[in-house]
C-alpha cells in the first residue's frame, strides 16, 4: 500500500488510522489508532491526535496542541498554538473517566487561538473566531468573536476573519471578500 502523505521521521503513527493524501505531519507528533485525518491536513510540531478523533480537509493545527477522543473538526478549521481541548469535565487521576468523554465539535472554517482552552461539550460554531487565551465554557455560534476567560463574545466576524459592522438594517460587508452578512434574532447567515 502506497503512502501518499508526508510523515516526518519522529512522528508516531499507530495502526489503524486513516490519514488522506497530501496530510502533512510534523516532528514528534503521535497520531493514535482510529482516527480520521481529512485531506491536505497540516499537523504542527508535538501534536497529539486521539483514538476516534475525525478531521475534515483543510484543517491547520498547530505546535503543541493535544486534540482528544470526543473532538470532531469539520473543513478549513485552524487551532492555533498551544491551545486545549478537553474531554472530561471532572477529571480525577485516581478515578477512570473514560466512558464520560464529553464531545465537542467545531464547524466549518472556525479559528481557535493560540493557548484558547475549550471545556468539553460545547460546540464552537462555523466561522466563528475564537481570540488566543479565551476559555470557552458554552456553545458558540456560527460567524462570532469570543474573547477572555470565561470567553464572551464581543462582537461577528466574516467567513475572512474580519469583524463585521452592522448598519441599522442589519447589513454588515466584509472588507476583503465583498460579501454580505445579515444580523437577525442574534444569530448571523451571509446575505445574497
Amino acid at each position: 500500500m502506497s503512502i501518499d502523505y508526508f510523515a516526518h521521521e519522529t512522528a508516531v503513527i499507530d495502526a489503524g488510522c486513516k490519514i488522506a493524501k497530501g496530510v502533512k505531519i510534523w516532528h514528534f507528533s503521535h497520531i493514535m489508532p482510529n482516527c480520521v485525518i481529512g485531506e491536505n491536513c497540516n499537523i504542527g510540531q508535538n501534536v497529539v491526535i486521539s483514538p476516534q478523533v475525525v478531521l475534515g480537509k483543510n484543517v491547520k493545527i498547530q505546535n503543541n496542541v493535544s486534540i482528544y477522543t470526543g473532538v470532531t473538526c469539520d473543513d478549513d478549521v485552524f487551532l492555533g498554538p498551544s491551545m486545549v481541548f478537553t474531554n472530561v469535565i471532572n477529571p480525577r487521576s485516581a478515578i477512570n473517566r473514560k466512558n464520560e468523554y464529553a464531545k465537542t465539535h467545531v464547524g466549518k472554517g472556525a479559528s481557535i487561538g493560540a493557548n484558547a482552552t475549550i471545556v468539553c461539550g460545547h460546540n464552537i460554531g462555523e466561522y466563528a473566531f475564537i481570540g488566543a487565551g479565551a476559555v470557552v465554557t458554552k456553545n458558540v455560534q456560527p460567524f462570532s468573536l469570543w474573547v477572555g476567560n470565561p470567553a464572551k463574545q464581543i462582537g461577528w466576524i466574516s467567513e475572512y476573519g474580519h469583524r463585521l459592522n452592522f448598519d441599522k438594517e442589519g447589513i454588515a460587508v466584509c472588507p476583503e471578500s465583498k460579501e454580505k452578512y445579515k444580523l437577525e434574532n442574534g444569530s448571523v447567515k451571509k446575505y445574497e
